[in-house]
């Protein structure tokens, strides 16, 4: 089991020693502090130190987290699907990417509301290099996928990374969440990566992958807010793609947004969960299609169950009306609504920029774009 050491999350029985070294961390303190505001120090540092476990540190301390940043930048959690995991069950999810950390805390939530299994989940070793985010990260049982690497080192890393994600499904029953591709959607298009699907099956030993695809349960999540609270945090990198730039993130960038994903007005929010995709890989695995091509079948069946099961909100009716220059949905928001849509566009975007104007409109309307492919209406 060593050779997962470098990108797994802490065993339990490394928690409590985990915790007395960052106990007295000033993160740890501002963490706390906004999480229980009228507890003294001292009472929550007697109950962390009394911690002996992920499920423990998760239910006492994230979860009550969790709350605290609905209750103060949110209209509330609502979700839907839930009705079709079983308890004690592990479950694949692959879910499209929205907000660096609160897209696996608030599924993990709802997983505990619902008395299901909780996930492991894989995080970019990128974002937790601060050793106190490394930490955290592995208190609360996220996995490295590890970043920069040369072509070599990535096909190893990779194929262990499948291992380790096999490993805790079928051997620790412990269910898994992953991005439907590397880093978060900032268009709006939500896209499955074949290339994931690919790495996923690297630690597999059934002849056909279709077989270890259907008997590690792929659940496709679909996670939408309706406003996004790091919108305006995206628009540097979609403007360097669109001038063909290479975008350099600032360093301390992925703190800041992980910050603004936390803090940043939310309104609604809802996670959706799909069924567990079964007859489909069946229909995939008769098919005469190369393992190629059953893969990039597969990406595409996700993406239906993404795409069809996301909830849409009042700003993305308002933007794809803004971009298209019509009312069509205007019987879906109130002119309030579409007051306050607009205020935060003025706010956050510059005007006089039309790339970053029509990237932020995109990344709101582009769910209804997607939408449309499999409805009528909306």
């Amino acid at each position: 089991m060593h050779r997962f050491d470098a990108i797994r999350p802490f065993y339990d029985s490394e928690i409590n020693q985990a915790l007395h070294k960052v106990v007295n961390h000033p993160m740890m303190k501002a963490l706390m502090s906004f999480t229980f505001p009228d507890v003294l120090d001292d009472v929550w540092k007697e109950q962390l130190l009394r911690t002996h476990s992920i499920r423990d540190f998760q239910c006492n301390f994230i979860y009550q987290s969790v709350q605290r940043v609905l209750e103060k930048s949110s209209n509330g959690l609502t979700t839907s699907g839930f009705e079709n995991l079983e308890p004690n069950t592990s479950y694949l999810f692959i879910s499209n990417h929205r907000d660096i950390l609160l897209d696996t805390t608030l599924l993990n939530t709802a997983l505990f509301e619902h008395n299901l299994t909780m996930t492991a989940s894989a995080i970019g070793d990128n974002l937790v290099k601060m050793p106190f985010l490394n930490t955290l990260a592995k208190l609360n049982r996220n996995f490295l996928v590890q970043r920069g690497l040369t072509p070599r080192e990535m096909l190893q890393s990779s194929k262990l990374l499948s291992e380790y994600i096999g490993h805790l499904l079928l051997h620790e029953n412990r269910s898994v969440w992953i991005a439907q591709r590397e880093g978060r959607t900032k268009d709006g298009k939500d896209e499955t990566n074949p290339g994931i699907l690919k790495m996923l099956g690297m630690g597999s030993d059934e002849k056909n992958l279709m077989d270890y695809f259907k008997k590690i349960k792929i659940v496709p999540v679909s996670i939408s807010y309706e406003y996004d609270p790091t919108d305006a945090l995206k628009m540097p990198q979609l403007m360097a793609e669109a001038n063909n730039e290479v975008y350099v993130k600032d360093k301390n960038e992925d703190f800041m947004t992980i910050l603004s994903g936390a803090q940043g007005q939310k309104k609604g929010i809802h996670i959706h969960i799909g069924t567990v995709l079964d007859t489909e890989i069946e229909q995939i695995k008769a098919s005469d299609e190369s393992s190629n091509k059953q893969i990039v079948t597969l990406a595409g069946v996700i993406d239906d169950a993404i795409l069809s099961n996301y909830k849409l909100w009042p700003t993305n009716y308002i933007a794809y009306d803004l971009v298209n220059k019509t009312n069509s949905f205007a019987h879906l928001y109130t002119e309030n609504e579409k007051s306050l849509f607009e205020r935060r566009l003025e706010m956050r975007i510059d005007h006089d920029n039309p790339v970053a104007l029509d990237g932020f409109l995109a990344m709101y309307a582009n769910p209804v774009v997607n939408k449309l492919k499999y409805h009528d209406v909306v």
